[in-house]
């Protein structure tokens, strides 16, 4: 595939993740379930690391990691949200919007799924275009640093999404907080994780002068899961939801796994 300049290749990026959007907006439409845009949401970013990696100018090396890199969190994290929130009841935060929002449900829900666009973008030429269009290369051990991270972090937030599948899916543990396992020395290792795997893209791109963007990508996820879409509106729901929840969160760190503290 020839390159493209980072103007045009972020103009495209811009594209397929509107495309992408618009067909998330299309299935919720006919499913009546909102949380399946997160799947999406996954696939399409996963698939920008590919983008940029096939139309970027570093060299090869550098692309092909960074193409599987991001494909393979992609892939994984896409797969795991589609198999849970295909046919199961809609995730109460898309049920909430869908019900204040009333006849005009379907025309927000579009524009809202387009808006997260914008973090989309953020994250993705922010973690892929420095390395993608890296004047050089960080060597093997540059290479091998930003693997190892990437898949800790895939393998950490699979153990922990497989955990709590696995509690929940236990009778005697029905409507219980989980609190075992890496859910007992944080409330979101799965987030915890998440925010792992952006630092996986610093290592490919200390080869060229763009590097220093790179460390935009963890800070916008930190951003969107502590401040904006993630931790605050789950932990206001779940508090008053869930018998026991409040007692969890004063004993156990927010994000970052450490032993539980005594109450």
């Amino acid at each position: 595939m020839p390159t493209l300049s980072i103007l045009h290749a972020v103009f495209a990026a811009a594209l397929l993740l509107f495309l992408a959007k618009s067909v998330a907006w299309l299935i919720q439409r006919r499913m009546g379930n909102g949380g399946i845009v997160d799947a999406i949401w996954a696939w399409a970013l996963g698939g920008l690391a590919v983008w940029f990696a096939a139309v970027g100018t570093a060299p090869a090396e550098v692309r092909l990691t960074l193409g599987a890199m991001g494909g393979l969190w992609g892939l994984r994290l896409g797969t795991y949200l589609w198999g849970r929130n295909w046919r199961a009841a809609e995730d109460w935060r898309y049920a909430k919007f869908r019900a204040d929002w009333g006849p005009q449900a379907q025309s927000k829900m579009f524009w809202f799924f387009q808006f997260q666009n914008l973090f989309t973008l953020a994250l993705a030429a922010s973690a892929f275009i420095p390395a993608a269009y890296g004047e050089g290369s960080p060597g093997p051990l540059g290479l091998a640093a930003a693997v190892a991270i990437l898949l800790v972090s895939v393998w950490g937030e699979g153990l922990a999404d497989e955990q709590l599948r696995r509690f929940k899916a236990e009778p005697a543990r029905r409507g219980q907080v989980c609190d075992v396992c890496l859910w007992r020395y944080s409330r979101h290792p799965n987030y915890f994780f998440e925010c792992v795997h952006w630092l996986a893209y610093i290592p490919l791109a200390l080869g060229g002068s763009l590097w220093g963007w790179s460390l935009v990508a963890p800070m916008v996820m930190v951003l969107l899961l502590l401040k904006i879409s993630g931790v605050p509106l789950l932990e206001a729901e779940m508090a008053v939801r869930k018998p026991g929840y409040a007692e969890y969160m004063k004993r156990t760190s927010m994000l970052l796994p450490w032993p539980p503290r005594r109450t």
